[in-house]
């Protein structure tokens, strides 16, 4: 299977400036399903690191008191410690909007304090397109002396409250103020993948073209700018330490680093018209698709990006799309709900009108019938190309802010059957199909070996194993919970349909607001990533 068949090639990556590799191959990429599991294993890593050694991160919130295991280390007390024994601890977080709008401005910035004290240096990054943010999530771990042991996590979890859940969906004990509806200890489904090998080099490239970019961290808050002198912040990034060589081949993975940068004034320097690599690289693989399409994704917004889904429906004939996401938004309010609603009702019609039969779309709950607000921003394409990062499936991911996805093809054919379920000669990816029955087994109570996985491998009968699942679960409900509750924990996505005069004020709104454009005018006139 040639790479570029799915991978972006130099030239669709459109930005020669950047020095990150192509993509890179001899890796290995294991999901960490959940915050309990990814904290766990951030914490034996880091706590690993000896002096000398590299913890470089980037976080889109940054909560300092967030408990990584029940009794401890809080991230302040990790990164600090770490800080203590000699390791060179570098951190970018959002500056971010103030607390009073519902964002963590005095979060991130007691982070950034708390670990800068203990000798580390994390700043708050104001470099985004007026209205953005920084929503990159991930840890770089570099071991000079010790490649074979560097390895870096990327992903949809921040390390902040709310994302300390496991599998039984009971919530984080450190809740985020959400919606109501999802209770004072609101569930959380999440993913982020570790990753080992020579992507760890491109992934600390990442870090460093935005740490040194020599645009001022402020360049967008003259007021933040203000503060910060006053209170004497660190407001110019000290010199990195010489990036190692790449670690050596340790697997079979390839994995394609994406992202997405605005186009901004002034410019990035390491990519002055922006980049959309993760919009392009989502484009190549969807357009690719035959079979089935599985989303994991909290907002699932955009006409534009529906338009790709809507497309590939129409084109193919057998393909499925399946997606998951949260019932309800993670806001609430008079002003606030309706734009958040607005976006995927739009979305989701235009792909059901494009295939009605064919679109499965589901929210998640635990057993205790709690809804379970999904985060996780995963894509796997006819079990061959997977995608696991931080971005939605929205323009505003797509286009506005800083975000970071890491696409995996495995060399390991998979050989249960159907072997080929696309028929293009592909064949089925170890990895991919893996990561689809590992959160399929969850959603459905199945046992987390493959010992019944059989009617979830051929892609038509798979999809109709979930939609019964969910189906009967629904069932159950509308028949007023009689008997004992079917297993699984999906259930068909009904979003509420609004009335024309709330779409008629949402809609814009959601437009400029929620979902906003970050494209270069050329790119926007011509409807291209």
């Amino acid at each position: 299977m040639p790479l570029q068949d799915w991978f972006l090639t130099a030239q669709e990556r459109a930005n020669p400036v950047s020095e990150l590799p192509v993509w890179t191959t001899g890796n290995l990429a294991e999901p960490l399903i959940h915050g309990v599991a990814y904290f766990d294993r951030l914490v034996d890593e880091v706590q690993a690191l000896t002096a000398g050694d590299h913890l470089f991160f980037t976080d889109w919130r940054g909560d300092p008191d967030q408990l990584l295991r029940p009794g401890g280390p809080t991230v302040a007390q990790l990164f600090a410690q770490a800080a203590q024994r000699g390791v060179v601890v570098k951190g970018l977080i959002w500056r971010s909007h103030l607390d009073v709008l519902a964002y963590s401005e005095a979060e991130n910035r007691t982070l950034s304090e708390a670990v800068s004290a203990a000798g580390g240096e994390v700043l708050l990054d104001q470099r985004v397109r007026r209205g953005g943010s920084h929503h990159q999530k991930l840890v770089v771990l570099r071991h000079p002396d010790a490649p074979e042991r560097d390895i870096a996590f990327a992903g949809g979890i921040d390390l902040c409250h709310s994302r300390r859940d496991d599998a039984a969906h009971h919530g984080d004990p450190q809740p985020v103020l959400m919606s109501p509806r999802y209770g004072p200890r609101p569930p959380w489904h999440d993913v982020q993948l570790a990753v080992r090998g020579p992507v760890v080099g491109a992934l600390d490239t990442l870090f460093r073209e935005r740490w040194t970019d020599p645009m001022p961290l402020d360049s967008e808050n003259p007021m933040a700018y203000l503060r910060d002198r006053l209170r004497g912040a660190d407001l110019r990034p000290d010199p990195l330490p010489a990036q190692p060589p790449d670690p050596p081949e340790c697997g079979p993975h390839q994995i394609q680093v994406l992202r997405t940068y605005p186009a901004v004034r002034p410019r990035y320097s390491f990519a002055p018209d922006g980049e959309r690599t993760v919009a392009r690289g989502y484009t190549k693989a969807v357009r690719r698709a035959r079979r089935l399409i599985y989303l994991e994704d909290q907002y699932l917004w955009s006409t534009e990006v529906a338009n790709l889904f809507a497309q590939a429906l129409r084109d193919n004939p057998e393909l499925h799309l399946v997606a998951v996401v949260p019932r309800h938004p993670d806001v609430d309010g008079t002003l606030a709900l309706p734009p958040n609603m607005v976006g995927r009702e739009q979305a989701l019609s235009l792909c059901e009108r494009a295939a009605p039969d064919r679109v499965h779309v589901f929210d998640v709950e635990n057993h205790d019938g709690g809804p379970v607000y999904v985060h996780a921003k995963v894509c796997v394409v006819d079990d061959v190309w997977a995608s696991v990062g931080s971005d939605n499936f929205n323009r505003r991911s797509w286009t506005h802010d800083s975000e970071l996805s890491c696409a995996v093809l495995d060399d390991t054919r998979d050989g249960r059957e159907p072997t080929d379920p696309a028929g293009r000669g592909d064949g089925a990816r170890v990895f991919a199909r893996d990561l689809r029955l590992r959160l399929w087994r969850e959603h459905l109570d199945r046992d987390a070996d493959d010992a019944d996985d059989a009617d979830l491998l051929e892609p038509a009968a798979a999809v109709a194993a979930v939609t019964a699942a969910a189906d009967a679960l629904q069932r159950w409900y509308d028949d007023g919970q009689v008997g004992d509750r079917p297993p699984g924990r999906l259930r068909p996505h009904r979003p509420e349909r609004l009335p024309w005069y709330t779409r008629a004020w949402a809609l814009p709104v959601y437009r400029l607001v929620y979902d906003p454009d970050g494209r270069p005018l050329r790119a926007r006139l011509a409807g291209t990533w």
